[in-house]
């Protein structure tokens, strides 16, 4: 995508955010499959990303995210733990977080949900002894989300990549390629829309966390924009 086009997204995404703030998320109904709501899904991923990309917590976010488009009341994010089997960190992401072979690093994924919306599938490696014992204990034993456990640290968030896994619009779409549009019928987002991986570092530059952030299609699941 040119960056003339990408400029043209970005001022369309400002109009598009206010329109859809005063959405009520009850009655929400599947948003209708057209040129216009598929480039409406296009700017809304795309502003997200790049609210993510410019704040450090992932999780407070998601809370303005949710506020913003009513998804929930009171809007805040609560991490739900999967429980799964240790997923060993790497050679690569040891490195990453600057330990040896032997010093322990924990695993803990979740899921991020507001008002029963899965916002997103995190998983996390995170070094515990460059937190302190009560985080520590609070990640342990609650379904405290990562970044609000952590707050107090002033950590800051270093991305690592950023993709979408669903683009709404076809490549070349700009230039005449078709589109999978089938009027009147339901716009089909899938289960993953965006995937960010980012550190997490203390304010010296340590590093103590790596995440891979996967968003779904619930960050969309409220109603349709209605232009006048």
């Amino acid at each position: 995508m040119n960056v003339g086009t990408r400029k043209r997204l970005a001022s369309f995404a400002l109009v598009l955010l206010a329109s859809t703030a005063g959405a009520e998320d009850s009655g929400a109904t599947p948003w209708q499959e057209s040129f216009t709501t598929r480039l409406e899904a296009l700017a809304l991923l795309q502003t997200l990303s790049a609210e993510l990309l410019s704040h450090d917590s992932a999780t407070l976010t998601l809370d303005r995210w949710c506020a913003a488009h009513r998804l929930a009341s009171p809007a805040r994010v609560i991490a739900e733990r999967v429980d799964s089997a240790y997923l060993a960190p790497t050679d690569e992401q040891r490195q990453l977080l600057g330990v040896n072979a032997t010093e322990p690093i924990r695993y803990r994924r979740v899921r991020l949900i507001c008002g029963g919306h899965v916002l997103s599938e995190a998983d996390n490696w995170y070094v515990p002894v460059r937190l302190t014992p009560e985080m520590n204990r609070v990640l342990d034993t609650t379904d405290t989300a990562f970044g609000r456990a952590v707050q107090t640290l002033n950590f800051h968030r270093r991305t690592l990549s950023a993709k979408l896994l669903w683009s709404p619009l076809p490549q070349d779409w700009e230039m005449g390629a078709p589109l999978p549009e089938q009027r009147g019928a339901t716009l089909t987002i899938p289960h993953e829309v965006l995937e960010h991986r980012a550190v997490l570092t203390l304010p010296d530059g340590t590093p103590f966390s790596e995440v891979v952030e996967t968003y779904t299609g619930e960050v969309l699941a409220f109603p349709q924009p209605r232009w006048p």
